[in-house]
C-alpha cells in the first residue's frame, strides 16, 4: 500500500521545503501519528488534543519520516521552512491536521482493493464488528477496528493498517452527535454498511430517537452506489430514516419468533434465523454434561437448513450474528464456513468469569437502556447447574443477582429509562439487585425495583461488595453492567477478595 506524493500535491499544493521533480511520484509507505514508532517512509501527522500536541515532536519525527503535515497556525512558518530545508523533507501546512489525517486515510482507502464494511448502531457495535471479522476470515487477512478506535482518529488509524494483503476491513463508527458518522463515512467510503439498531444511547445529546436514527443513517453518506445496507427488520423508525438518505440495496434480518410482532407494512426480513437449544439462545452453564452440551448448544437455524452455533450468548447476539452472516454472504463467504465461528470480544463485553464459585457475566464496559435490558434477559435465561440431592432429586436452580449502575447521556429521559430498566429487573424475578447510582437516577431505579426480596442502593462500586458477599453462594449467577463512567470493573478484584 502507498500514497503517491503527487496526490498530496493535488490535495494541499506546494509544501514547505524541497520536493524535487524526481521524487514527486514516489509513494508514502505509511501514515503515522506516533512520533515514537517506526516512521521510515511514512508521512508524520502531528495531532492536537486537550492534553497533547504532536507538533512538539516534529523535528525528531522528521529525522525518520519521509514527509509531514503541520497546522500552519501552531508553528512559526520560517522555522518550519528552515527545518524542512535542513532535513530535506517536504512539510505541508494545513488548517487542521485531524482533517488532513482523514483525507490521507481516504486516499489510502481508495488505493485498497479490499472491501470496507462499516458498522454502527446504538448498541452491539463492537460485538457485531467482531462477529463480522470472524465471518470474513475465510476470505483471508481481515483488518478491523480495535478497542475504542471508532472515532475521528480511530477510523483513519484502522484504514491505515490495511495493506495489499488485506482481504477485508471492518470499521466501527461511533458518534455523540449529528454529522460525526457522515464525516467517518466519507473517510472510509464503505462498500457495505451495517446498522445494528436504533436505541436511546446519547439521547441526552441528540434529543430524540428520530435524531439518533438520522445520525446512524449518515453511515450511507459515502457508501458506494451499488453497496448494501444491512439492518434488523421491523423497526419503522430506522426504515424511515434510512429511506430518507438511501435508495440502494437493503438486506434485513430477523429472528423467526419475532416476526409476528412486526408491522406488516414494513419491508419483510429476507434472512431469518430460528433459535434452537437451551434457553433459546444462551449457553449452558459450567458443569453441564459435555456430551449433552455438544448436542444442546444453542444454535441458529437458517431457512435453507444451515445450522450455525452461537459463538456469543444472548438473543441480541443471535441477531448480531445474522447481520454478520448477511455481510459475509454479500462478500462471497459460503454459509458452511460460518457454522462455528470463533469470536473474541474486548474485556467487559459478553465475558464470563468464575469468581469464588460465582459465575459472573461481565458487561462492565458500557451500557445503554437497550443493552441493559438485553443483559437482564440473558441473565434470566442463562442455564445453570442443578445440584443433585442425596435422595436422587435435585436442588432448586441457582440464584441470579445483578449489579446495575448509572447510564449516562440520557438527558431528559434519564429518570424514566433508569426506572424502566429496574422495573424489568423486578419483573424477571431476580433474587437480588445492587444499584450503583447516586442521585435522582438511583432513586428512579430503587423505585422501579421495589418489591425485590434483596435490594440495595450504593454510591460506588466498592460499596457493592458487602451486600454481595452476604448474598452470594457457589453456583449463583451475577450480572455486572453500567456505563463506562461508573467504572464497575473495579468491583471484580474486590469481589474476588471477599469471596476467597
Amino acid at each position: 500500500m502507498a500514497v503517491r506524493l503527487d496526490l498530496l500535491l493535488a490535495l494541499w499544493g506546494e509544501p514547505w521545503g524541497p520536493l524535487p521533480d524526481a521524487i514527486a511520484g514516489e509513494p508514502i509507505q505509511a501514515i503515522s501519528t506516533d512520533s515514537r514508532g517506526d516512521l521510515k517512509g511514512a508521512l508524520f501527522v502531528p495531532l492536537v488534543g486537550e492534553r497533547f500536541d504532536g507538533h512538539r515532536f516534529l523535528e525528531p519525527a522528521l529525522a525518520q519520516a519521509a514527509a509531514a503535515v503541520v497546522e500552519r497556525d501552531r508553528l512559526e512558518p520560517a522555522a518550519v521552512q528552515a527545518l524542512a530545508e535542513r532535513l530535506g523533507r517536504p512539510i505541508w501546512p494545513v488548517g487542521d491536521t485531524l482533517l488532513a489525517y482523514q483525507q490521507l486515510a481516504g486516499l489510502w482507502r481508495q488505493a485498497l482493493a479490499a472491501p470496507v464494511v462499516a458498522v454502527t448502531g446504538s448498541a452491539g457495535k463492537t460485538t457485531t464488528r467482531e462477529l463480522i471479522r470472524a465471518a470474513l476470515a475465510p476470505l483471508g487477512p481481515v483488518v478491523a477496528s480495535s478497542g475504542n478506535d471508532n472515532n475521528d482518529i480511530g477510523v483513519p488509524l484502522t484504514l491505515s493498517k490495511a495493506g495489499e494483503s488485506t482481504a477485508a476491513l471492518v470499521v466501527e463508527m461511533g458518534m455523540r452527535g449529528l454529522g460525526e458518522i457522515d464525516r467517518l463515512s466519507r473517510c472510509a467510503q464503505p462498500d457495505l454498511a451495517v446498522i445494528t439498531n436504533i436505541g436511546t444511547a446519547h439521547i441526552g445529546r441528540l434529543g430524540s430517537r428520530e435524531a439518533i436514527a438520522q445520525a446512524k443513517c449518515e453511515i450511507t453518506a459515502a457508501l458506494r452506489a451499488d453497496g448494501l445496507v444491512v439492518i434488523p427488520a421491523g423497526d419503522p423508525l430506522l426504515e424511515r430514516a434510512l429511506a430518507a438518505v438511501w435508495s440502494g440495496r437493503v438486506r434485513r434480518v430477523a429472528l423467526a419468533d419475532e416476526l409476528a410482532g412486526f408491522d406488516s407494512s414494513l419491508p419483510p426480513a429476507d434472512l431469518i434465523g430460528t433459535l434452537e437449544g437451551p434457553g433459546d439462545g444462551v449457553v449452558a452453564g459450567p458443569g453441564a454434561d459435555p456430551v449433552a452440551s455438544a448436542c444442546n448448544q444453542p444454535r441458529l437455524r437458517l431457512q435453507d437448513g444451515n445450522v450455525l452455533q452461537l459463538p456469543l450468548e444472548g438473543r441480541h447476539n443471535a441477531r448480531n450474528l445474522l447481520l454478520a452472516v448477511a455481510v459475509a454472504e454479500e462478500l462471497g463467504v459460503r454459509r458452511q464456513a460460518l457454522h462455528a465461528l470463533e469470536v473474541a470480544v474486548p474485556g467487559g463485553r459478553s465475558r464470563r468469569l468464575r469468581i469464588g464459585g460465582i459465575e459472573v457475566l461481565d458487561e462492565t464496559y458500557n451500557a445503554s437502556p437497550e443493552a441493559m435490558l438485553a443483559a437482564l434477559e440473558l441473565l434470566a435465561d442463562t442455564a445453570t447447574d442443578v445440584t443433585p440431592t442425596p435422595d436422587g432429586g435435585s436442588a432448586p436452580p441457582h440464584r441470579r443477582y445483578a449489579v446495575l449502575g448509572t447510564m449516562l447521556e440520557l438527558g431528559d429521559q434519564s429518570l424514566a429509562l433508569h426506572r424502566q430498566v429496574a422495573v424489568r429487573a423486578r419483573e424477571l424475578g431476580l433474587d437480588g439487585l445492587v444499584i450503583v447510582a447516586p442521585g435522582d437516577e438511583g432513586d428512579a431505579m430503587l423505585a422501579g425495583a421495589a418489591g425485590l426480596a434483596r435490594l440495595v442502593r450504593v454510591d460506588t462500586p466498592a460499596e457493592a461488595t458487602e451486600p454481595l458477599a452476604d448474598w452470594l453462594a457457589p453456583g449463583d449467577l451475577l450480572l455486572l453492567k453500567a456505563s463506562r463512567g461508573v467504572a464497575l470493573e473495579q468491583l471484580l478484584p474486590l469481589l474476588a477478595a471477599a469471596l476467597a
